[in-house]
């Protein structure tokens, strides 16, 4: 597997954005990817900064227009290649949506956003509504790829049942950075413990890890806060965590990495987590909480 990650920053012409996009896309085909992951919702700016309902607007069918166009990408490169949009699935219910199209343009699969967060200009519960596909890996010519999307990096169990549903890699297409309040350590800590738990993800399961996060400082329409700055910071990392490459933290880029499915094979031998499970103990797991 060969993989392309494309981080970008992204502005309000909604067409300028694809056709950088695109362009990148053909760098990572050209330099031989046969895998490529586009950041969370990338057609556009990060519109949950605010609750607008005009931003519905941005929204579509799947298959739909951004299936085509990237559609037609693929099949002509010959890629398989992992996209982010708003999804419209009827008249007041979307979803965040992976779709993972195959080499011949076709739809392999979908995943569906299951956590999604309200916290101070990431208002992603007014937009969406959490999937409903589960935690189901998508076969495709590279691989079963297990596809969860930001929020959902910071949940073990989502990566955990991925990885026994058979995925061969996790992919995390993302937005995510700082608001300008934040202190200098505050910043170091959230992107620190950020990195950590997704290679702790990684470890647990030994896969690899590809998350692909927006870059650059987008404003917040309503004024109330200073906008948010996305941290780049694009990594992979092996089944042992260990960093196959990071993209820089505010700057464009893209980047081509190999991953070896045998050394998957080989650390999973060293270290059998799965084997080792107590399946039998883990009942609570499913509680909300266990002191009530």
């Amino acid at each position: 597997m060969k993989v392309g990650i494309v981080q970008q920053k992204n502005t309000a012409d909604q067409e300028a954005n694809i056709s950088k996009l695109i362009e990148n896309i053909r760098k990572c085909a050209q330099d031989g990817a046969n895998l490529i992951v586009l950041q969370e919702l990338h057609n556009s700016l990060y519109f949950c900064q605010t609750e607008d309902t005009n931003q519905f607007d941005l929204a579509e069918t799947i298959p739909g227009k951004s299936t085509e166009i990237f559609g037609r990408i693929a099949k002509e490169l010959q890629i398989v290649l992992v996209l982010s949009l708003f999804e419209k699935r009827a008249a007041g219910l979307y979803h965040n949506t992976a779709v993972v199209l195959e080499k011949d343009g076709s739809i392999a699969g979908k995943y569906r956003k299951m956590h999604i967060p309200d916290d101070p200009a990431y208002y992603e519960k007014f937009y969406f509504t959490p999937g409903d596909l589960g935690f189901e890996p998508i076969n495709t010519s590279v691989g079963r790829l297990g596809v969860l999307v930001c929020w959902d990096q910071w949940y073990p169990e989502a990566a955990r049942l991925m990885a026994l549903s058979g995925a061969d890699v996790l992919i995390y297409p993302t937005a995510i950075g700082w608001e300008s309040s934040d202190t200098e350590e505050e910043k170091f800590r959230q992107l620190d413990a950020w990195r950590t738990v997704q290679r702790g993800h990684a470890i647990a399961n030994g896969v690899p890890v590809i998350t692909v996060n927006r870059v650059g400082h987008e404003p917040d329409p309503s004024q109330q806060t200073n906008g948010i700055q996305f941290w780049g910071n694009s990594f992979i990392v092996g089944p042992q965590g260990e960093f196959l490459c990071e993209l820089p933290d505010s700057e464009e880029a893209v980047k081509i990495i190999h991953i070896d499915s045998s050394r998957t094979e080989q650390v999973r031998r060293w270290w059998p987590f799965l084997r080792d499970r107590r399946i039998d103990a883990f009942d609570g797991l499913t509680k909300r909480y266990l002191l009530d």
